[in-house]
């Protein structure tokens, strides 16, 4: 056999040697019950076609690869943006150790999160036992200053109710009577993280500010990111902006420093997040802002109601787009935008000239979460690109309204097709039937770039099969350049690979672009 203590082979080139092909082709043969060769290309080519797409995409009963995760996701990403919060899942421990590797493979870092551990007599009796000990555990072993709890589908279906258990749970001496155990009901077969998120927030929200007088304290701004698998580049840069502003703000829900950690010999299992003191006095800010609306509607609904304004935007992505959140910054504080932050949006726009004739009339096709679709498709008119697909598994059909009435207002997209609900195996169709030349994604369009030939550009949550991208801002002008350049260098590597031979494709030596 090819390995040996000597020579230890990944697993891609070791599946490569003879033994394991051989190996792997009589498990095909004696096994699988394969159709022949033809059979299968011939349906393959058949997906490709447009009687296949009508099929496709009147498809209701059957979800192929959803563009979305599910609420206890979102869940767990939210309490990790508070202050040594420990993230508490009522449910079975598979369904959070999904929740824990997600969010550790895309960020590089330890997601902690702990579980009620129901299993099948829980099912049957609820799971209130679990909820006592499991929270008794929690509050000794790791110490933490709150715990915010969600739930699973098995929790939901059965009907536990969290504010009794957790009421319950005090009474049995589990946690301290004035320790802080925020709570939000998570059903994963209904919504999406977004949802999570939002429940998530609102509920550690009204835990510390129900009853609570308020002050108003003029010109003060909340600002709540939303999910959003770029915030340590993203919330970085936007406190910067603000900072250099010099807003009075709080950041609600700041995971920035969680996941990204340094190596220094000290583990930190809870690291930076909002302040709890920060939380309660961030009752008598002015206003609070959402920066991904679709993420924060129940939220926001919550904070008219204790009196505060609201304002909510779509991902501040590019020139407009991040216009619209510094002069809405701006009117609340009375501050004025400085003129460093002037000068970085010309850079941007700058930039946008200077590469016109290499993005002027790209068709692209985007997916990912509701804001995020909604901020790409803008930002690629404002190239001169058009966003011929876009598709949220989890969009709404106000959010494709929405979305429709934007990409109505400007020519480059006109053209333009809007898909709410749909999932990948749908977008699969609509790239073989109307090709682009860009897809815009999560790691999960790999395979429709392996199937179609489209280049995939990963900038959305979940990104497993690269290192480091969330570290770098996508929001703002200086996230917009960065944009602007993953989008350049994606261009220019396919235009290299297809005048790669000298003298048959590559005519003019051009290193110059």
């Amino acid at each position: 056999m090819p390995q040996s203590a000597e020579k230890v082979l990944d697993h891609a080139p070791l599946f490569r040697e003879p033994e394991y092909r051989q190996m792997l082709a009589e498990k095909k043969l004696n096994f699988e019950c394969p159709h022949p060769d033809q059979v299968v290309t011939d349906q393959r080519e058949f997906t490709k076609t447009w009687e296949y797409r009508e099929k496709n995409l009147a498809r209701e009963a059957l979800v192929v690869n959803p563009a979305k995760a599910c609420q206890p996701l979102g869940a767990v990403f939210a309490a990790a943006g508070f202050e040594r919060t420990m993230s508490f899942v009522h449910g079975s421990q598979g369904c959070v150790a999904y929740y824990r590797s997600h969010l550790s493979r895309h960020f590089k870092e330890p997601a902690s999160a702990v579980s009620s551990s129901m299993t099948e007599d829980a099912a049957v009796f609820g799971g209130l036992k679990n909820m006592v000990d499991g929270l008794a555990n929690t509050y000794k072993l790791y110490d933490p200053k709150m715990i915010a709890v969600s739930t699973t589908c098995m929790a939901e279906v059965i009907g536990d109710d969290l504010h009794s258990f957790i009421e319950n749970a005090r009474d049995e001496g589990s946690v301290p009577r004035d320790f802080d155990v925020p709570f939000a009901h998570t059903p994963a077969f209904v919504g999406s993280h977004v949802d999570g998120y939002d429940g998530t927030v609102k509920g550690i929200l009204e835990h510390f500010w129900k009853g609570a007088e308020r002050t108003e304290e003029g010109g003060t701004i909340n600002i709540i990111p939303g999910f959003d698998g770029f915030c340590v580049g993203n919330n970085r840069e936007l406190k910067r902006l603000l900072d250099v502003m010099d807003v009075s703000y709080t950041f609600i829900q700041d995971a920035s420093d969680q996941f990204d950690t340094p190596s220094d010999g000290e583990y930190r299992m809870y690291d930076g997040g909002t302040k709890i003191e920060d939380v309660k006095k961030a009752l008598n800010a002015e206003a609070t802002l959402s920066l991904q609306h679709y993420n924060t509607r129940k939220t926001l609904e919550y904070c008219e109601e204790v009196g505060q304004a609201t304002a909510s935007f779509h991902y501040p992505l590019g020139v407009q787009a991040t216009d619209e959140l510094l002069m809405k910054v701006s009117a609340i504080s009375g501050k004025e935008i400085p003129e460093t932050i002037r000068l970085e949006r010309g850079r941007l726009v700058d930039a946008m000239a200077d590469s016109q004739s290499w993005l002027h009339g790209k068709k692209y096709a985007i997916y990912g979460d509701p804001d995020f679709v909604y901020a790409m498709a803008r930002f690629v008119m404002e190239t001169g690109g058009e966003p011929t697909h876009c598709l949220a598994t989890n969009g709404t059909s106000a959010w494709e309204s929405e979305l429709k009435q934007l990409l109505a207002s400007s020519p480059f997209g006109k053209d333009a097709q809007v898909w709410a609900g749909k999932d990948l195996w749908a977008m699969r169709s609509l790239l073989f039937t109307e090709p682009v030349d860009l897809l815009i994604g999560n790691s999960h369009g790999k395979y429709l770039e392996r199937d179609t030939g489209t280049p995939l550009i990963r900038l959305m949550f979940p990104i497993f099969d690269r290192h480091h991208h969330h570290r770098f801002a996508l929001m703002g002008y200086q996230g917009g350049l960065r944009v602007l350049t993953t989008i350049l260098d994606k261009i220019f590597d396919k235009l290299d690979r297809e005048t790669s031979e000298t003298g048959v494709t590559d005519y003019s030596y051009d290193l110059t672009r």
